[in-house]
């Protein structure tokens, strides 16, 4: 949904409406290092920041060289991507990634475009984003979506168990914190899709328990940084409203720049995290820089159990055990980061420390986790 017919008024306004929001960003105190205190708990303060926030902004999480080893195979899982959303073969002539995977873990766009926003779209982004014109040598669709990191980058799995984001997820969730969903968001410079407003969260909004971090939240490591042109923009607050009325606040604002929107601004090895009921969007890349998020969520335990999700093999009852197969991969990333950083201090996943439960990353484990994502836990 464009504000205006003409496209060099609508790119003055985009200007116009990313310094600004920039500046709004600039005016919240909700960025910096990961701090811990003796006892290796979050430091209360950031907690209260995000919150309050419904963001956080976590600077200088990933070194240089880790985020070289990340930034490579990501690198090559492009490199192996099919060339359409019905090829079997990658730019090289060699069999595609993904193929023989139960679904595939692609999304796919047109360049610029919107393809969740809308009537057409996904319910919870009722308002198409404003779309750009592609250039002409851009492909007919590009993927913007990775589904399934975890199996495909074993410096994806070990940036997954970090220490210090684990404990940001206990200090949020608890100590039985459980997975949500991972994947990879690709904005090509000149082609990545935009993402209409939305809140992530689909389940929960009546729960007789419902707070603003039912729904839980997700981590976002920045490969190359973020700006305002190619990185997500959120309404600060907007987590403890409910569900909102989307439709109605574009309405109102006259379009798709909503007011008190911010975007997040990060370098390359910076991680954001964003509560999963904050109202949030992103606009198509028009700009020339490449963002790559390597995204990953979390839940609390009591959010999950026993509740109807809509999981990739659609509406189904989340069990005790459905949700005790997809932690594994908590389990393995954390012998995965243990074996490759061996000086580094593991973060000590409570449920299996109570349990003794054991777990190696091996060959044997990786051929367990494969299509681990058609078990994401979707509220």
């Amino acid at each position: 949904m464009a504000t205006v017919d003409d496209r060099q008024t609508q790119g003055t306004a985009l200007t116009a409406y990313f310094r600004e929001g920039e500046e709004r960003a600039r005016n919240l105190d909700n960025r910096g290092p990961i701090r811990l205190t003796e006892q290796g708990k979050l430091a209360p303060e950031i907690l209260d920041s995000y919150k309050e926030h419904g963001f956080y902004i976590l600077e200088n999480v990933f070194d240089d060289a880790e985020l070289a080893e990340i930034r490579a195979e990501f690198e090559g899982i492009v490199d192996h991507l099919p060339t359409s959303p019905t090829s079997s073969i990658d730019k090289h002539g060699r069999p595609a990634l993904g193929l023989g995977l139960p679904q595939s873990p692609f999304h796919w766009s047109k360049p610029l475009g919107d393809p969740f926003g809308g009537a057409n779209g996904m319910a919870r982004a009722p308002v198409k984003m404003i779309e750009g014109r592609p250039a002409a040598e851009q492909p007919r669709e590009v993927v913007f979506i990775i589904r399934g990191p975890l199996q495909l980058s074993d410096a994806a799995l070990r940036a997954y168990a970090h220490p210090g984001l684990l404990a940001v997820t206990e200090a949020i969730n608890g100590e039985d914190f459980v997975p949500f969903s991972e994947g990879y968001v690709v904005k090509q410079p000149g082609a990545g899709a935009a993402f209409a407003w939305h809140q992530d969260g689909m389940t929960h909004w009546d729960h007789p328990e419902w707070d603003p971090q039912i729904h839980g939240f997700n981590f976002m490591i920045q490969l190359y940084g973020s700006t305002a042109a190619n990185g997500v923009w959120f309404v600060p607050g907007s987590h403890r409203r409910g569900k909102l009325d989307i439709h109605d606040l574009v309405t109102t604002a006259g379009g798709n720049l909503l007011p008190d929107a911010v975007p997040f601004v990060c370098n390359p090895g910076d991680v954001a995290i964003s509560n999963r009921q904050i109202l949030h969007g992103s606009f198509a890349n028009t700009s020339g820089d490449l963002r790559v998020s390597l995204n990953f969520g979390f839940h609390r335990r009591s959010a999950i159990i026993g509740f109807q999700g809509k999981g990739q093999q659609g509406n189904i009852i989340y069990d005790a055990d459905l949700v005790r197969k997809r932690s594994e991969l908590i389990g393995y990333a954390i012998d995965a980061r243990r074996q490759h950083f061996p000086v580094e201090k593991p973060f000590v996943y409570q449920p299996y420390a109570q349990s003794a439960e054991l777990f190696h990353w091996n060959d044997a484990a990786r051929a367990d986790i494969s299509a681990y994502y058609m078990r994401d836990l979707n509220i």
